[in-house]
C-alpha cells in the first residue's frame, strides 16, 4: 500500500518547493551531522515545533534506514501497529518501507501486528517523514504506531526486539521517537514539568521515563514511543544522551499561559 500525505497542508506546506523552503528555514545551520542510535523529535505543526524538529535533524547523520515510533492519538487496533510493506507519500517524493527489518521486528516482538489501518490520518509518524527524506532522500522507513495501552513491560518487549532486529539486520540504523512534551499548561509548568521528563531521557532511563510521566502527570504524548526507543538504543550500545534544543510554541504564538513543549534529543 503506498500510505498517502494525510496532513500536508495542515501540519506542513503542501508543496514541495514551499516544503523544502520551509524545512530549510527552520533548519538553520547546526554545525556538521553526528551518528546516533535514536532521535527524540516533536510532531506538532512546523509553525511551532519546526525549529526544534529541523535542530536535531540537521545535527543527526541520517543513514538508509530509519525506524518511526510514534503514538497513535486515536484507538489502534493494535497494541503496536505496524505497515510492513508498500510505502508512504509526502511532497518530497516516495520513502518505501524496509520489508525485511520490519519482518524481523514481527518476528521478534508478537505485540506488533501488520496494521496499516492504525497509521491512515495518524500525524504523528507523518511529520517526521519530510525531514527525514530531506536530509536522506534514499532512505527505507518502518513506521511504528504504539496505543496509549501500552504498559511499560510491553514497551520493554518492543524495545528488545527492536534492538535485535537492527543489530541482526546488519543495516545501519536510526530510531526516530516523535513526541511533544507538555500540553496546555503554562510557560513556567511545561518547562518544570517537561525537565524532569528530559531528564530521565538524557540519563538513559526508559523505566524512570515512565514511571515519571505517569507519576508527575506529564502531558507528553509520545512517553510510551520515547521510552521502547530508549531501551532499543541502550539494547545497541547507547551510552550517553544530549539535548539539542527545546521550546514551547509561546516562541510562535506570544501566549504564554497556554503552551505545547517541545524536544529535540540525540541519543548516541
Amino acid at each position: 500500500m503506498k500510505r498517502k500525505a494525510f496532513v500536508a497542508g495542515q501540519f506542513y506546506p503542501g508543496d514541495e518547493a514551499r516544503l523544502r523552503r520551509t524545512i530549510g528555514e527552520v533548519s538553520g545551520s547546526q554545525g556538521a551531522p553526528r551518528k546516533a542510535i535514536a532521535i527524540v523529535s516533536p510532531h506538532a505543526g512546523y509553525v511551532y515545533s519546526g525549529p526544534v524538529a529541523g535542530a536535531v535533524y540537521s545535527s543527526t547523520v541520517i543513514p538508509g534506514t530509519v525506524v518511526i515510533l510514534g503514538p497513535g492519538h486515536r484507538e489502534i487496533g493494535s497494541l503496536f501497529a505496524i505497515q510492513s510493506r508498500g510505502s508512504w507519500l509526502t511532497p518530497l517524493g516516495e520513502s518505501p518501507i524496509e520489508a525485511d527489518l520490519a519482518s524481523r521486528i514481527m518476528k521478534r516482538c508478537a505485540l506488533v501486528e501488520e496494521d496499516e489501518q492504525a497509521h491512515l490520518g495518524e500525524h504523528s509518524l507523518e511529520v517526521q517523514l519530510p525531514f527525514i527524506q530531506y536530509y536522506r532522500k534514499d532512505a527505507a522507513i518502518v513506521p511504528i504506531c504504539v496505543s496509549h495501552e501500552a504498559g511499560y513491560g510491553e514497551l520493554e518487549s518492543l524495545g528488545r526486539a527492536l534492538a535485535e532486529a537492527i543489530r541482526d539486520s546488519g543495516k545501519e540504523t536510526l530510531i526516530v521517537a516523535s513526541t511533544d512534551m507538555s500540553h496546555y499548561v503554562s510557560q513556567k509548568t511545561a518547562e518544570k514539568k517537561d525537565m524532569l521528563a528530559i531528564r530521565k531521557v538524557l540519563d538513559l532511563d526508559p523505566a524512570g521515563l515512565y514511571e515519571t510521566v505517569t507519576k508527575e502527570r506529564i502531558s507528553m504524548c509520545g512517553y510510551q514511543p520515547t521510552a521502547a526507543a530508549l531501551v532499543a538504543a541502550i539494547g545497541l550500545g547507547a551510552s550517553g544522551a544530549e539535548l539539542v534544543r527545546y521550546q514551547t510554541s509561546g516562541e510562535t504564538t506570544g501566549d504564554y499561559a497556554q503552551v505545547v513543549g517541545y524536544a529535540g534529543i540525540m541519543v548516541f
